[in-house]
């Protein structure tokens, strides 16, 4: 069985994981019917940008999901865009998220085992509210309009080394916040 046909074939993906900061709060305080149209508003938002980007959304998990794409530079685009349209939308919740990308196994077509999944993941937990975070040897395959200032040195569960961390955003809100 040659690499091309193997069952354990790697592919290159980079993975997105994004979360609405404060949800269970948000759903304790304003009640389920409040909370499913928070849901619903932020769902537009990911599908509306995901297909403009041509990123695949992989799997809603409640108030999150998880996002899958080929190339970098568009997930990366996809995922700011996606942060800064539900900010747009004056939603009551802020949106976090992580990024990364390398090689992983793909089980049945459709889901997919290995470290860039759990370092995205890792990523988004670590995340604050409005923050993009990703490794730091993501940021020089980015385009020209995505910026990056640098975290520092994270351990990450499940990671045996620190992880240089960087946060992301668009070129235009760093330069109108004055971010470095």
């Amino acid at each position: 069985m040659d690499e091309n046909s193997s069952p354990n074939r790697r592919i290159k993906r980079t993975f997105a994981f994004l979360d609405l900061s404060g949800f269970t709060h948000f759903t304790n305080k304003e009640g389920d019917e409040a909370a499913m149209e928070l849901l619903i508003g932020f769902r537009e938002s990911v599908r509306r940008v995901a297909s403009l980007r041509g990123v695949r959304i992989a799997k809603w998990l409640g108030d999150g999901a998880m996002l899958v794409g080929v190339e970098a530079e568009e997930t990366v685009e996809a995922v700011i865009a996606m942060e800064g349209l539900v900010d747009f939308s004056q939603s009551p919740l802020p949106m976090r998220a992580g990024i990364a990308e390398g090689y992983v196994l793909l089980i049945d077509g459709d889901d997919h085992v290995g470290a860039p999944v759990i370092l995205a993941s890792r990523l988004c937990d670590l995340a604050e509210p409005h923050q993009v975070l990703a490794p730091a040897e993501l940021v020089i395959k980015l385009m020209a309009n995505t910026a990056a200032r640098k975290i520092g040195l994270r351990s990450l569960d499940g990671f045996s080394n620190p992880i240089e961390v960087v946060q992301l955003s668009s070129l235009e809100k760093f330069k109108n916040h004055g971010e470095q």
